[in-house]
């Protein structure tokens, strides 16, 4: 599952895919914007068929609070 987080990320924010690690900030290292997020988000979304709610993604701060959240929503 995270291989394919990894990959959603790098792709959505123009990064390489070796920089997206469990620890990456995603707007401190990987750079995002908030339309950056956004977007993000809802590729997640659509890839893992979970939903993220607003107040959800204020406290995704790194690449593994994100995959953490995945896992909770598809178990």
């Amino acid at each position: 599952m995270f291989e394919k987080l990894q990959a959603i990320v790098a792709e959505e924010l123009g990064v390489d895919q070796a920089d997206v690690t469990r620890d990456a900030s995603i707007l401190d290292d990987l750079g995002a914007d908030s339309l950056d997020v956004v977007e993000l988000i809802m590729a997640i979304e659509e890839e893992f068929d979970v939903t993220v709610e607003d107040e959800t993604v204020q406290k995704l701060k790194t690449v593994g609070d994100v995959l953490t959240h995945i896992e909770k929503e598809v178990a």
